[in-house]
């Protein structure tokens, strides 16, 4: 399957914004800019990317507590991300929501969760009122292998599968459940083939391989949009930094296994294949490099000019009225 060379860069450019974002973010929390706790999604820039250039707008998406590149993917803006992340009032959540939390249901974001396995049943709920209601709309959720352990991913899939929901189940397998590698906390080799336990289908794809994760959740998606079901997708990639930013991580890794994860970085590969095959110049990337660097830059700007939210605002969307 041919992805189109428009596509191809415009999935590049979204990878290198993902990634722009997270360096500025990491940045700026180091510098007590940013309050609260950050989880960086660097090295699994290539999954979001390539699944949200399918996704329509009204189509669903639930990501979790490593889920700025979900996110963004989906089409936040980088200035609502920024400002949210600030805790400032034009933020995604007006501020109330932060790193963690972060929803736009205008772009069918059904929110950020920090509990593990949380999404899951959410967005079989998402994808039951769009069949309900007889759209072709997809639901997609974002989750761990960590989170393959909960229950709310055995109830999720089971459920879905009974009801034969369009959902595409994307475990982000990044290798390890905070500091627990994947190979201590279960015992399959391959996540995917939880599927057969459902009935469903499984697929498990190198996830720093753009065109490999395009083409299989493409199927994926046209399965679900057509009424056949769900599919568990296991995307094999790696968490380039700590848990959490600050967590050194070495206490559990091994020594030169970070150094050999950077060698298959999802954004070289893809630029090298494009550069290579004449579809973008060596002045192309740099021009999105550059134009990225502006837009983060820009965001930032925005996000400490921003207002604080007001004492008034305590209560407002706390309650239901």
């Amino acid at each position: 399957m041919a992805v189109p060379k428009d596509k191809l860069v415009s999935i590049y450019r979204m990878m290198v914004l993902i990634r722009t974002f997270e360096e500025k973010t990491i940045e700026l929390f180091m510098n007590g800019r940013i309050p609260g706790f950050l989880h960086s999604s660097i090295g699994q820039e290539a999954i979001p990317a390539a699944i949200s250039s399918l996704l329509h707008k009204d189509d669903y998406i639930v990501s979790t507590h490593r889920g700025h590149g979900d996110i963004l993917a989906k089409g936040t803006s980088a200035k609502g991300m920024m400002a949210e992340l600030y805790g400032k009032a034009t933020g995604y959540c007006k501020g109330k929501g932060g790193s963690m939390h972060i929803a736009d249901l205008d772009l069918g974001i059904l929110g950020a969760t920090g509990i593990v396995g949380g999404g899951l049943p959410i967005i079989n709920g998402a994808a039951l009122a769009a069949t309900m209601r007889g759209t072709d709309q997809v639901g997609v959720c974002y989750f761990g292998d960590g989170a393959s352990n909960e229950g709310t991913f055995h109830e999720a899939l089971n459920l879905a599968s009974i009801w034969d929901l369009p959902v595409l189940f994307v475990c982000e397998n990044n290798m390890y459940a905070e500091s627990t590698p994947v190979s201590y906390h279960q015992k399959v080799n391959d996540l995917a083939d939880r599927a057969i336990g459902y009935g469903i289908a499984g697929e498990s794809v190198d996830g720093n391989d753009v065109l490999e994760i395009y083409e299989t959740a493409k199927k994926a998606i046209d399965r679900a949009r057509k009424g056949k079901g769900p599919t568990l997708m296991n995307c094999r990639t790696y968490r380039v930094l700590g848990h959490y930013v600050g967590d050194p991580g070495t206490a559990y890794r091994k020594d030169g296994e970070v150094e050999e994860a950077k060698r298959r970085d999802p954004i070289k590969r893809l630029r090298k294949k494009l550069v290579e095959t004449g579809t973008l110049t060596e002045t192309d990337v740099a021009t999105i490099a550059a134009e990225v660097e502006a837009e983060i830059e820009e965001a930032v700007e925005y996000a400490e000019h921003s207002p604080a939210p007001s004492e008034a605002d305590l209560l407002t969307d706390v309650y239901s009225s």
